[in-house]
């Protein structure tokens, strides 16, 4: 028997449904005139392969993203499955996340973080409030690989890593073969 269907979605069970599917583990850090800022994101799309594009969804309560939003560029960290305590500094709010943390510059001047998975450098093309957030849409213009470190995820409310992650032979990633 199926579940009822309602006119109103309920935020809690909006989120609790949705927590049903895994998501990537992002902190977004950029070069603001105060020094370096970053935050977690944990909505992290990709958008367009012809440019490419990607997109982020930033609380619009968050202390650091007002800094960051004007930078003109930023860099997604895509966080290693055992970097918890990382992902911690960069989830609190305000503060230097930055103290005695040791990162290096992208080519843009942003911060990559030691350990993830991969980084992608971004120029912002456009942001856009939408609901409780902002999205912004970012064209990479650098990136990288750290190697076959399995990245870490936000599923069922929890961090977790992803298991069996060998790699699978696709025919031609990106088509649709059906």
């Amino acid at each position: 028997m199926a579940p009822p269907v309602g006119t109103h979605v309920e935020p809690q069970l909006f989120r609790q449904v949705l927590g049903h599917v895994p998501t990537t583990v992002t902190v977004v850090t950029a070069a603001t005139g105060d020094g370096p800022a970053g935050l977690v994101v944990g909505s992290f799309v990709s958008v367009s392969l012809e440019p490419p594009l990607i997109g982020v969804f930033i609380d619009e309560r968050s202390a650091s993203w007002p800094p960051m939003s004007s930078a003109g560029s930023f860099t997604v960290n895509v966080l290693a499955h055992d970097q918890q305590e990382l992902c911690a500094r960069f989830a609190r709010s305000g503060g230097d996340k930055f103290t005695d943390l040791t990162w290096w510059e992208s080519p843009h001047g942003n911060p990559v973080l030691p350990g993830t998975t991969a980084w992608l450098d971004c120029l912002v093309q456009q942001i856009q409030k939408l609901g409780d957030h902002y999205f912004a849409v970012a064209e990479v213009v650098g990136l990288g690989v750290a190697g076959a470190v399995p990245p870490m995820v936000f599923h069922r409310g929890a961090l977790r890593t992803v298991a069996g992650l060998a790699p699978h032979p696709h025919p031609n990633p990106g088509k649709d073969h059906s």
